[in-house]
């Protein structure tokens, strides 16, 4: 069973309807926003993962604080910069770099992509 039939099926569920939480943090889907696009707008990826704009840069100052990423001009806008051996900061996964989650979510983004043409020959 993929993943993406498991979540449908999870979703369906009475629990699933009823629960607002998600195992992932706010601060993850920045992460991951940004691993997908590092010139994104703070704008885009709140309409991304569904919150605020001012939310989103608390959030960016968050984690450049925190050393998992760096900002850049390019022209008038920013390009973030990961680092993916940043470590967990919960103890029980603080051996474990940041990057393990990005590639997770990299392989998972690049299996849903549908190959273009070019790639199929």
């Amino acid at each position: 069973m993929l993943l993406a039939e498991r979540c449908d099926m999870a979703a369906d569920s009475p629990d699933a309807r009823s629960s607002s939480w998600t195992f992932l943090t706010h601060h993850a889907r920045v992460l991951l926003e940004i691993a997908r696009d590092p010139e994104a707008r703070l704008r885009d990826i709140a309409d991304a993962i569904g919150i605020t704009e001012r939310a989103v840069q608390g959030i960016v100052t968050d984690l450049r604080e925190a050393g998992y990423l760096t900002r850049s001009k390019v022209g008038r806008r920013n390009r973030y910069e990961i680092n993916p051996d940043q470590r967990f900061r919960y103890p029980t996964e603080a051996d474990l770099p940041i990057g393990v989650l990005l590639d997770l979510f990299a392989e998972h983004d690049l299996e849903a992509r549908p190959l273009s043409p070019s790639t199929t020959t």
